[in-house]
């Protein structure tokens, strides 16, 4: 699987992943969180940040249903799901995932006939899991 490249501004995301926790860069100055994390605001041109904790909950705001030719990788996982997930607490904060079952379940193990753009989601980790540990998303109501 492809891993995702970490920058000095986001180590924290993941560093905080790792823990199963879900945090989003916020600024120290004005409160605005901003996703994905870089060093200046662009509210208030701060440079002060803080990692925020976020309840997880949100809605899927988007979908794709990837199918081959893809990436050696994803082949053979294909089909599977790619959410765009708009947290409830901060609707500007778009996260990418895959919709699963539980946290460490397979992509492809919510078939694709249940994704609905505007489901409620919420985040899940597989702590413990494939390192990095990466947010996935399930459904509220499965």
């Amino acid at each position: 699987m492809l891993e995702p490249l970490v920058d000095t501004d986001g180590a924290p995301f993941w560093q905080y992943a790792a823990r199963g926790e879900l945090r989003v860069q916020s600024c120290a100055g004005c409160g605005e969180p901003r996703f994905p994390p870089r060093p200046c605001c662009p509210h208030c041109q701060s440079f002060a940040s803080e990692w925020t904790p976020v309840s997880g909950q949100g809605r899927i705001w988007s979908y794709v249903v990837p199918h081959p030719p893809l990436l050696p990788d994803y082949a053979e996982h294909a089909p599977y799901n790619v959410v765009l997930v708009e947290l409830a607490e901060a609707p500007r904060i778009r996260l990418v995932g895959n919709l699963v079952r539980e946290a460490g379940a397979p992509l492809g193990s919510v078939p694709s006939e249940r994704l609905r753009i505007g489901a409620r989601v919420r985040a899940v980790f597989d702590v413990g899991g494939p390192s990095p540990c990466l947010p996935q998303w399930v459904l509220e109501r499965p």
